[in-house]
């Protein structure tokens, strides 16, 4: 018998949201290693709020609407709203009742930002990391150092010159503006759009792109990120923020394995001076490698290099599925949040599969 098309108005549900989740739904275990990270948080939570006044968005729920935007790649709060009202999967996993009313995108926004000024990104990535350290699945003596690029929300048009007042537009949304032979450097230029974002070249044949540098450190046994940052795109910064999180690490003999653009000896000679061995790959295309059979001679050196290349599916998932590839927010400081988070929601998706594997 043909089944009739009808539409259904019920007004009632006798189905719960936690019923109507699978059980072996992969955001299930997301939930437990993100609830167990935020319980951790809930004493900084409470200093970032007064104890009278209207009830804001419980920080909870805010950390996990914007986890579930990295993991499923929603391109703006406004669309994640969107789908906060209708998907029954995203009101679970935030905590929202069937009946809840969602929030008004911009009070989302005006709430994430208070989560900015108390450095909660940062705080949430270490209390993930935490629960991975628990389970042994860190290693403390191997690590390895990268960077990438991540393009900044603004275009060529908006890098103009400090010292004079920009062109009166030519009309329209998106005027015509002629900057062919001259000479632009980010001592002289700064976008209006995004001032913190610099243009960079990444190598020869590639080309000039306003952008931020992303830096992670990883460890080599799980390839868990362990440390991030972000700095102005300058061509420096890899080598700045590769001893800055270096200095994190707890005290004792540890590794690092990086790629040829670290091959620079003033760079090898300060980290031997920190109890860091050097596991840089040999730069020696017309010039001499800092590094020499001292190093690579160890069976170790072989093994950093095979395991380094781990750092580039963190980029790559950050970029893809994080969302990063093109930033959608600007200033440096928001970036760097953004940034965190999005390294936290990747380890995240790597600790369900390792804890799965170890129980």
């Amino acid at each position: 018998m043909r089944g009739a098309d009808e539409r259904p108005d019920s007004m009632f549900s006798y189905v719960s949201l936690e019923a109507r989740v699978p059980q072996d739904h992969p955001l299930r275990a997301i939930r437990q290693i993100t609830d167990r990270a935020l319980t951790q948080l809930s004493p900084r939570f409470g200093a970032l709020y007064v104890n009278f006044g209207r009830p804001s968005i419980p920080p909870e729920r805010l950390l996990r609407a914007l986890l579930l935007q990295v993991l499923y790649t929603v391109r703006s709060e406004r669309q994640l709203m969107e789908q906060l009202d209708y998907n029954l999967l995203f009101r679970w996993f935030v905590g929202l009742g069937i009946d809840d009313p969602v929030w008004d995108a911009t009070s989302f926004t005006k709430n994430r930002d208070r989560l900015l000024d108390g450095d909660i990104a940062a705080a949430f990535f270490e209390a993930v990391t935490a629960q991975a350290d628990v389970a042994r699945l860190l290693s403390h003596e191997h690590f390895t150092v990268d960077g990438t690029l991540l393009e900044a929300w603004a275009s060529h048009k908006s890098f103009q010159r400090r010292d004079t007042p920009p062109d009166p537009p030519a009309g329209g949304g998106n005027p015509t503006v002629d900057f062919r032979g001259e000479r632009r450097r980010n001592a002289t230029h700064a976008s209006t759009t995004d001032p913190d974002a610099r243009l960079y070249r990444k190598g020869a044949g590639q080309p000039a792109q306003l952008a931020y540098g992303a830096h992670v450190l990883m460890e080599n046994r799980s390839g868990l990120i362990v440390a991030t940052r972000v700095t102005p795109a300058d061509g420096y910064g890899e080598r700045d923020a590769a001893l800055l999180m270096a200095e994190t690490v707890p005290r004792g003999r540890i590794t690092l394995g990086m790629d040829k653009a670290y091959d620079v000896a003033d760079f090898v000679a300060t980290l031997r001076q920190m109890d860091v061995t050097p596991h840089v790959a040999q730069h020696t295309t017309k010039r001499r490698s800092a590094i020499d059979r001292r190093t690579t001679r160890h069976p170790g050196y072989a093994v950093s290099q095979r395991r380094r290349k781990l750092v580039e599916q963190a980029f790559g998932w950050i970029k893809t599925v994080g969302g990063l590839r093109k930033l959608r927010h600007r200033g440096g400081r928001l970036v760097d949040w953004l940034f965190t988070f999005a390294a936290a929601a990747y380890n995240i998706t790597r600790l369900r599969r390792l804890l799965t594997a170890a129980a």
